[in-house]
């Protein structure tokens, strides 16, 4: 199986051949990577002889496996431009990723909701990255979807359970996320509000 049909098992197949090329151009090491709970992609910069590295996990639906692989093909931009002399998600990484998802706009590759995401994204420079709310929201629509809420579905003070067993009760929205007490320690764990938990 060449890389063009093994990357449209994973995004919108218009969009593998875009992404195969990258890959070349770049010589880019690609690595399809098991769910990692703290992150949905990597970039890591050529080091002692290694060239790029990209990682993205197979867990994601075809449309955030694909901004996420666009997010990271920015980072590996703006190391080639700038090495590590500007900020990770800063102007010149904003550029980048506008730059690098025209493609996918011009073939029409999104849902209109997961475009409007990406452009409001885009137009606001307060975020720092790709945990923008309104486009991690329109993303979830298209993930398979399991008996799971995300926190801020819950009511406060109602009681869920995580994948892991783990038990919480959600208290009051502090900023960005929730504050929950773990019922089984004790601790206080603070939640984005898109976390997929189990009602009780």
């Amino acid at each position: 199986m060449d890389k063009k049909e093994v990357l449209a098992q994973y995004m919108p197949p218009a969009a593998a051949p875009i992404i195969a090329k990258w890959i070349d151009y770049f010589q880019c090491e690609f690595k399809i990577s098991k769910n990692r709970s703290t992150k949905l992609g990597d970039y890591r910069h050529p080091f002692k002889g290694n060239g790029h590295k990209i990682s993205v996990n197979n867990d994601l639906n075809p449309y955030a496996f694909l901004v996420t692989t666009v997010h990271e093909f920015a980072h590996l931009l703006t190391w080639n431009d700038h090495k590590n002399k500007v900020k990770p998600h800063g102007a010149e990484w904003k550029n980048n990723f506008k730059r690098m998802m025209k493609p996918f706009f011009d073939l029409e590759i999104f849902p209109a909701d997961v475009n409007q995401g990406i452009v409001s994204y885009l137009n606001n420079p307060a975020a720092s990255s790709c945990t923008d709310l309104r486009l991690a929201r329109a993303l979830k629509k298209y993930d398979v979807q399991e008996e799971t809420l995300h926190v801020e579905q819950l009511p406060i003070n109602s009681v869920f359970t995580l994948k892991d067993g783990r038990k919480f009760q959600k208290g009051e929205r502090i900023r960005k996320r929730y504050r929950c007490t773990c019922l089984d320690n004790g601790k206080i764990y603070l939640f984005n509000p898109l976390a997929e938990v189990y009602a009780e």
